[in-house]
């Protein structure tokens, strides 16, 4: 069934239990073959393969979780992985200065959901999506990511 990694029981919400309830059989179970719940979070993202075939539990992930994704839709390079779930995003832009006619390099760094779906290293180029807030200060998931060299660190590599 599922990954039993965590202290409490973890299962899909929107997926009964056979034998639980009374006609399980006779009900209609979303997902593949009636056993994993999974949804098309719109916007052109695909659903991963690995959300439809995977037995990973995760109710903060866009793709088999209660999250639905508004808002902004963002890309940055991925600057850390330490966290359990939790990607941390460095986002560049430029910031123009009037009295000089100049524009200064500044970054932000967005804390995002990374769900069990994906496979993600520092340096990678990822899509995040805005959604509620998941914790004190995550308030996007990642909907795709685009693998790319491990060149991680401090750069501005957009300009």
């Amino acid at each position: 069934m599922a990954d039993q990694t965590e202290r409490a029981y973890q299962r899909q919400p929107k997926v009964p239990i056979l034998g639980v309830r009374g006609n399980a059989r006779n009900r209609k179970v979303p997902g593949k073959c009636g056993n994993r719940y999974y949804k098309n979070v719109g916007l052109g993202f695909k659903t991963p393969k690995e959300a439809i075939e995977g037995t990973y539990v995760d109710k903060k992930c866009p793709f088999t979780g209660a999250v639905s994704i508004r808002g902004r839709i963002l890309t940055g390079i991925v600057k850390s992985t330490k966290m359990q779930r939790t990607i941390i995003v460095r986002r560049d832009y430029l910031h123009y200065v009037r009295k000089y006619q100049r524009y200064e390099k500044r970054h932000k760094n967005v804390a995002a959901h990374l769900s069990p779906c994906f496979r993600c290293k520092e340096g990678d180029s990822v899509v995040i999506g805005e959604c509620r807030p998941l914790s004190k200060t995550k308030r996007f998931c990642a909907l795709r990511v685009i693998t790319q060299g491990a060149a991680g660190g401090k750069k501005f590599s957009k300009f």
